[in-house]
């Protein structure tokens, strides 16, 4: 189902739109196209007084989640970080109103205060984008949709490294958690519903 509407008291949500993220390859989209269409949405939203939260990924030692994997061989844990790799990118950090939090895991919300955040604010929908679609995106969206918010995933704002996860979750998952749109598609909804 494409996007029909965006409520009164709706969050743009990003995930990871991060220096050290940024520097990686992604597919469909380059993530400098991700953030150019992030800016446009955040600028729209913060024209309404409508919420931007920025989620960055970060970690230490001892952080994130623990537990077994089939990751056998390869390093699943924190590992060392060139410096500022966990900054928010220019073109989107800067903005006194906008909502930063910090996670340690693929969510948003586990571990974190963004539900708290969101429901003191009245929110009851969330526009999704970010990198990965199929990690930090996906999994930001199941939590949202367990937590009973309408969500929305803005499929032209996320990209992954691997372009077959991204079209899983796009084509396979989403549609079962909340309604996709362009970037375009979400900003003509803004214009017309919060004029």
């Amino acid at each position: 189902m494409a996007v029909t509407t965006i409520d009164p008291t709706t969050a743009l949500v990003l995930i990871d739109l991060q220096n050290g993220v940024m520097a990686a390859p992604a597919v469909p989209h380059t993530p400098a196209q991700v953030v150019e269409r992030a800016v446009a949405l955040a600028g729209a939203f913060r024209e309404r007084d409508l919420p931007v939260v920025l989620v960055r990924v970060t970690s230490s030692p001892g952080s994130g989640t623990r537990g077994r994997t089939d990751r056998s061989g390869r390093r699943s844990g924190p590992r060392e970080r060139p410096e500022g790799w966990d900054v928010i990118v220019d073109d989107l950090a800067g903005h006194p109103g906008d909502i930063t939090v910090t996670k340690r895991n693929w969510g948003a919300f586990h571990g974190t205060d963004l539900d708290l955040r969101l429901r003191r604010r009245g929110i009851t929908q969330i526009v999704l984008g970010g990198i990965a679609t199929s990690i930090g995106v996906e999994s930001t969206a199941r939590a949202a949709h367990e937590h009973g918010y309408h969500v929305t995933l803005a499929t032209d704002v996320m990209a992954d490294i691997d372009e077959a996860a991204h079209r899983r979750s796009v084509e396979q998952i989403f549609p079962r958690l909340g309604e996709t749109g362009t970037a375009a598609q979400i900003l003509d909804l803004l214009r017309r519903d919060h004029s």
